[in-house]
């Protein structure tokens, strides 16, 4: 049960992310936003979602996690209810960072919540691999969703839906969710907190500018740009140097916590602005309405969410390094399949893409979620799924920069001289695939026949060089999992521990009296039972594993023995027994 309101949860954060797509040409003729506007009603959520991860993510692990996860359910709530009844672009903007605000407390609590309830890792491993499902779920269902409401109700039914899935879930969150922090030890650094706001804001909307079309030299980009980043080196001194940090900057000295980062920002670097262009393509190139494009993509969901049931027992199977990487692969695999996409439709060639793209794409994600999790102590979960969160969202505001650059390079220059369009005509349909086709009509007869045609075809060969770009960038992804360790580490669960800890003591009590009777305790060959060692690993420990383990069986003196012991004999198993028992 807590499983299913965690996913619930994360379910409607995923929706509100892409629901609103489809439905901004409704907005439009609703509501008549200027073009500024319509800019922030669509990036007012994820903007302010993405800069307030760290901080609410750190506060729950100080203040409680299920407390910032009911207070986000409340938020989110009245967010969705303000943007419902919106007149005004204004109070639609409004509404939107407000609903950015819940997201950002749900989306760690849900990942830090569940980090608490399976301690287990092998446990762990097959609920973060049902919680990355559902996310992928959410992000493929949004547009589907979007268009049905958008056709047979209006626009604000996208917001409505929320409000009745969180009067339900508000009050059965309370019942069956548990309370769990982290460190509580020092002041919470609020100054912190808010440095690390505004830098992760600033770089964000400074990336989402380039990848809107704004020149990467523009003042538009460059001061939130700098600023952000200015703000986010004086963030991580201020942590290095503070007693009681909000993140415990050590977390990336080790390597398979780094790796697992960069592996997500990788992965949606390559896929999210890959993922909008695929969008357009089906609905421009191929003529689909909303609703079948995102019926089209039903089959990545589908194959995203058996990827994320099964993770685990790939996991266990594979191991991190292989399973990640054999995910980045199959995932550039599926993109260069798609690059013999063209102008006209091929359904066969098109599902089995997005299946392996939904596989490989759910592998990757859940085998590096799993690895950064489990990496992280217990205390810290909330920062490290903050962390988690933000590298995703900067990674697909980059890839969105980034992607859509090179495809309006390869795009807008074949517009430039088509045969009998004038050349403003020809400048105003480089803009956008959609504006070519509002150009060409505008034209008619055979120059807008030429400009459409020329329009269509630049589009494609545009997609074709984004694709491969793609793939490259998975490619690297794929040898960057390499840092990943090859076996996964499953220590003790809390009473296999205590099972084995009563078992060394009696037997620890067992050789003292053989030592003193003259028995070995032992069997005649020496053989002792093998259990499974506790997680040593203490969240403030900072050596590698190897060191820890060869800390931990360094033999120690035999102990000393009384002037009395020293004049009688020692029998040769007593002797032994001893030598033993103070090896040990």
């Amino acid at each position: 049960m807590v499983l299913f309101v965690l996913c619930v949860s994360l379910l409607l954060v995923a929706l509100d992310a892409t629901v609103l797509h489809v439905a901004v040409p409704a907005v439009t003729a609703d509501l008549g936003p200027s073009g500024v506007e319509l800019l922030w009603i669509v990036d007012a959520y994820p903007l302010v979602c993405a800069s307030l991860l760290i901080l609410f993510g750190t506060l729950g692990d100080r203040v409680g996690r299920r407390r910032v996860l009911l207070l986000g359910y409340a938020i989110f709530a009245a967010a969705s209810a303000a943007a419902t009844l919106a007149h005004t672009p204004e109070v639609l903007i409004g509404a939107r960072a407000l609903l950015g605000v819940g997201g950002a407390m749900i989306m760690p609590a849900t990942l830090s919540v569940l980090r608490a309830v399976f301690p287990d890792r092998r446990e762990r491993a097959l609920a973060i691999g049902i919680w990355t499902a559902v996310a992928a779920v959410g992000a493929a269902v949004g547009p589907v969703l979007g268009g049905f409401l958008v056709e047979h109700f209006w626009w604000g039914s996208v917001f409505l839906i929320n409000i009745p899935l969180l009067a339900v879930l508000l009050p059965v969150g309370r019942l069956v969710l548990p309370e769990s922090k982290g460190g509580t030890d020092g002041p919470w650094d609020v100054l912190g907190a808010l440095m690390a706001a505004a830098g992760v804001l600033g770089v964000v909307c400074g990336v989402k500018r380039v990848g809107a079309g704004e020149g990467p030299l523009s003042p538009l980009t460059l001061v939130p740009l700098c600023a952000g980043a200015a703000l986010l080196v004086l963030f991580v001194r201020r942590q290095r140097h503070r007693e009681h940090p909000l993140i415990d900057l050590r977390m990336f000295a080790r390597r398979t916590f780094s790796t697992s980062v960069g592996c997500i920002v990788l992965a949606m670097l390559a896929l999210v602005g890959l993922e909008l262009i695929a969008v357009q393509y089906l609905q421009l190139v191929l003529g689909l309405s909303p609703l079948q494009t995102g019926l089209r993509l039903l089959p990545l969901t589908f194959a995203a969410m058996a990827a994320g049931v099964t993770g685990s027992v790939m996991l266990g199977r594979l191991g991190p390094r292989r399973m990640v990487a054999s995910g980045f692969v199959l995932t550039a695999a599926a993109v260069l399949l798609l690059v013999r996409m063209g102008q006209h439709d091929r359904p066969a060639l098109l599902t089995v893409g997005f299946v392996l793209l939904g596989w490989g794409l759910q592998t990757t994600l859940f085998g590096a979620y799993e690895s950064m999790l489990s990496e992280a102590p217990a205390e810290q979960a909330g920062g490290a799924a903050a962390v988690g969160e933000t590298s995703y969202q900067l990674g697909a505001g980059m890839g969105i920069a980034l992607l859509g650059s090179v495809m309006n390079a390869t795009y807008a220059p074949a517009l430039a001289s088509v045969k009998g369009v004038p050349g403003s005509a020809g400048t105003a349909a480089a803009s956008s695939l959609g504006e070519a086709y509002a150009v060409a009509a505008r034209l008619d007869g055979p120059a807008g026949a030429a400009l459409r045609s020329a329009a269509r075809h630049s589009f494609v060969h545009g997609l074709h060089v984004t694709l491969l770009v793609s793939a490259g960038l998975l490619l690297l992804g794929a040898v960057w999992a390499l840092r990943l360790p090859k076996v996964t580490e499953c220590p003790a669960t809390p009473a296999e521990t205590d099972r084995a800890d009563g078992a060394d003591r009696a037997d620890a009590v067992g050789e003292g009296q053989d030592a003193q009777g003259g028995g070995n305790g032992r069997d005649d060959d020496g053989a002792r039972e093998v259990r499974h060692l506790p997680d040593a690993r203490d969240p403030r420990e900072t050596r590698p594993p190897e060191q820890r383990g060869a800390a931990r069986h360094t033999p120690r003196p035999a102990p000393a023995r009384t002037p009395r012991q020293a004049r009688e004999p020692v029998e040769p198993s007593a002797a032994r027994a001893a030598t033993e028992a103070g090896t040990r």
